[in-house]
Parts: C-alpha cells; sequence; structure tokens
C-alpha cells in the first residue's frame, strides 16, 4: 500500500497541470479551478528542488481506525524522488528515472524494478521527468458540493482517464487542496473504487533548497538482499 501510492503521488508532485472538463460545469467554479490550476502550474515550474515532511493517513473499508505513518519526502527536477517512511515503519523509496529501488532495513532487502511496471502506468514516470501534463492522464474538474479547503481555496478532483493499453485502476479519483499562498500542495487524497482512502498531508515544504544528488543515491549495505520487485503490468 504505502509503495503503490507513493509511486501514484509522486508524479503529482512536479505536474503541469491543466484543466480539462467534460459535461456540463458551473461556471464560476469551473473559472476558480482554471485559476488555481494556473497558480500550481506557475509554482511547480519554478521548483528545481522540494523537500517536505509528510502523514499519511490510509482509511481501509471495514476498518475504524486509519493507518497512519508519517516520514520525508525529496523530489529534483528531472525525475529523482526520494521517499522515505520513518514512522511506525522504516522504509526509503528511491526513484531515478524509470529505477526504483526499495529498501526495507527490518527485512534487510532491497527490492529493485522499472517505475513504469511498479505503477502499473507509465503516468508517473511521464509527470516526474516533465513530459507530461495531468490533463494527459487526468480529467482535471471543480470537487463536487463546493467544497474548499485552507484559505477558502476551491478543492480539486482528478479522475483518472482509462487506456486500453493499461489494466483496470483501482484508483476512482483524487482530490487535491493547496496552500493559499504558495498554491504547493497541502493535502492530497487518493480514493480506490474498494472504499480505502489514502490521505498524504505536507508540511515544512522547502522548495530550491540544493538538495545534492548523494540525496538520491542509494548505496545498499552490504548484508543486504537484493530481491527483484513485482511487477503490476505487463512488461
Amino acid at each position: 500500500m504505502n509503495r503503490y501510492w507513493s509511486l501514484v503521488l509522486l508524479g503529482l508532485l512536479f505536474a503541469s497541470p491543466a484543466v480539462g472538463t467534460e459535461g456540463p460545469a458551473d461556471d464560476k467554479a469551473l473559472q476558480e479551478v482554471r485559476d488555481v490550476v494556473k497558480q500550481i502550474q506557475a509554482r511547480y515550474e519554478k521548483t528545481k528542488d522540494l523537500q517536505a515532511d509528510f502523514v499519511q493517513k490510509t482509511k481501509i473499508e471495514g476498518f475504524e481506525r486509519p493507518v497512519i505513518s508519517s516520514g520525508k519526502v525529496y523530489l529534483k527536477k528531472p525525475g529523482r524522488l526520494r521517499w522515505d517512511y520513518l514512522d511506525p515503519a522504516h522504509e526509503e523509496i528511491y526513484v531515478n528515472g524509470d529505477e526504483v529501488r526499495v529498501y526495507v532495513p527490518e527485512h534487510k532487502q532491497v527490492l529493485v524494478g522499472k517505475l513504469t511496471q511498479m505503477a502499473a502506468s507509465q503516468a508517473p514516470l511521464e509527470l516526474l521527468q516533465g513530459a507530461a501534463s495531468l490533463n494527459q492522464s487526468f480529467d482535471v474538474e471543480p470537487t463536487p458540493g463546493n467544497e474548499r479547503g485552507t484559505g477558502g481555496v476551491r478543492l480539486i478532483t482528478l479522475f483518472p482517464k482509462s487506456k486500453e493499453h493499461e489494466p483496470s485502476r483501482n484508483l476512482q479519483r483524487i482530490v487535491v487542496e493547496v496552500f493559499p499562498k504558495t498554491y504547493f500542495l497541502r493535502t492530497v487524497s487518493l480514493y480506490e473504487i474498494s472504499g480505502n482512502v489514502a490521505t498524504f498531508e505536507f508540511s515544512g515544504l522547502k522548495p530550491n533548497a540544493g538538495l545534492g544528488n548523494e540525496v538520491f543515491d542509494f548505496k545498499a549495505p552490504p548484508d543486504v538482499e537484493v530481491v527483484k520487485a513485482p511487477v503490476l503490468n505487463g512488461p
């Protein structure tokens, strides 16, 4: 669960959003969404690297209490990501282009694979590398019910576009909230068709801090077993 949602979410953090709606929508709501995504695009175009703290709350259908984890995330253009889960369990995810390494100290294992295969879609890789826009993978629409986030900024809902060459996805929609002044992502909620919901809340954002490549270079300890990661889509 942690690894899958991290790979889905990473593309959103460096995406170049654009609005594309199908069907009728309230003119005022649609204009607000266009204004928000324009601000997001302007902000992230100026962002060369980014680090932040996060808290992930996963509500699993049939269970009363959510699963809570936290850690840090680091990104650098083009195509570099480090996603560290620190509590309650330690796990590190490294992405360099299409190469993914997942280090699990508790198991003394490193899972090695391809992002395009582990994420069951090429969209995360394309987005992380800056080769695609949100509207190529999602329909971007106003969130129903006139919902608003911090500072009264309208929430945005992303609906995945189905593709014949990709397997059916479990992801139903993504709801995005931004910080009202900076327009960096504040919360991202991923809704599964099964009813599970994973919400990521970001804080302590530090853009353009000059992150070096050494932050993203993983060197496996000598006693670690290297395991090929499972493939979620065809080769």
